[in-house]
This record gives C-alpha cells, sequence and structure tokens, in this order.
C-alpha cells in the first residue's frame, strides 16, 4: 500500500498550516482541549509539549490548514482527542 500523506502535510495546505501554526503559537497560551496553560518551552516528545489541534478531523471533513480549525493543545490531549469530535463521546 502507498503512504498518503494528510493535506495538511503537502502542498499549498502545508505552507498555511506552517503559517498558522506560528500565529497560534504566538497568540494562544491555554490547551483547546483540556483548557489548561500550555507551556511553549516545552518540547517533543514531553507530553505537556504544544501542538497543533484540528478542531474538526481532516478525516470527518475539516479543513487541514483554515485558522477557524486549528488550535493549540498538549500533545497528550491531542493524542486522547485522537480522530473524534470534541462533544463526541469518548
Amino acid at each position: 500500500t502507498p503512504i498518503v500523506l494528510r493535506a495538511d502535510r503537502t502542498g499549498a495546505h502545508r505552507v498555511a498550516f506552517d503559517k498558522n501554526r506560528k500565529i497560534l503559537l504566538k497568540t494562544q497560551n491555554t490547551c483547546g482541549i483540556c483548557g489548561k496553560p500550555i507551556d511553549k518551552r516545552l518540547k517533543a516528545p514531553d507530553p505537556l509539549s504544544p501542538v497543533v489541534d484540528h478542531i474538526i478531523p481532516i478525516n470527518k471533513g475539516g479543513h487541514p490548514s483554515a485558522m477557524v480549525n486549528l488550535q493549540l493543545a498538549h500533545w497528550t490531549c491531542n493524542r486522547q482527542k485522537f480522530d473524534t469530535l470534541f462533544n463526541e463521546k469518548q
């Protein structure tokens, strides 16, 4: 099976995603999932390091790079959310 890259990791969406990621890192300070502060000095693989979360997952129709579909989150919160919608039963 060929490896298929997600839309936010290739082409024009990658450029927009990277630009919006930088904006989020400058403007947001709390996790969009748990609501707790994010320490931006932490780096992966720290479970509390900052990552960009797709509010509506790409595989559920969410836009890969639109700012309205992106939020800052803790790595671990994002992993637990996986590809569910925020209000879905986990």
